[in-house]
């Protein structure tokens, strides 16, 4: 009885921890290099990519969480307390999804739910030992 209920607790933790959307996280990137980390985002966001050019000539990215209502906008990046066009830092155009880590740059698709699913099989397989 006590397999059981252990079993049902390592599946069901797999799972609980899965439910969180993760994305890559970049805060700043230059032309198709950039940094990346995981994130886990709060129940109102989706994944991000950017893509964006400051000085009107240098390509830069981003990648992270962002709010559903700023999906899929482009918006100028203004010097601090000025709001003119002469001082535009840089533009961006913020593209979301919602699958996790679906802002990557091109890899194997799949790999977040391929991973979830081996680390359900190992917990299974770990419970029938003890």
């Amino acid at each position: 009885m006590n397999r059981i209920i252990l079993q049902l607790f390592a599946v069901g933790f797999c799972f609980a921890v899965g439910q969180a959307l993760q994305c890559y996280k970049c805060k700043i990137g230059f032309w198709n290099m950039c940094l990346t980390s995981e994130v886990g985002c709060a129940a109102d966001e989706q994944c991000f990519s950017g893509i964006g050019k400051a000085a009107g000539f240098v390509d830069i990215t981003m990648k992270g969480c962002l709010k559903v209502a700023e999906c899929n906008q482009t918006k100028d990046v203004n010097l601090p307390g000025s709001d003119s066009n002469s001082t535009t830092l840089y533009t961006m155009t913020k593209t979301c999804c919602n699958m996790d880590l679906c802002n990557a740059a091109p890899g194997l698709p799949g790999a977040s739910a391929l991973s979830l699913a081996v680390a359900t099989l190992t917990a299974v397989f770990v419970a029938n030992m003890v």
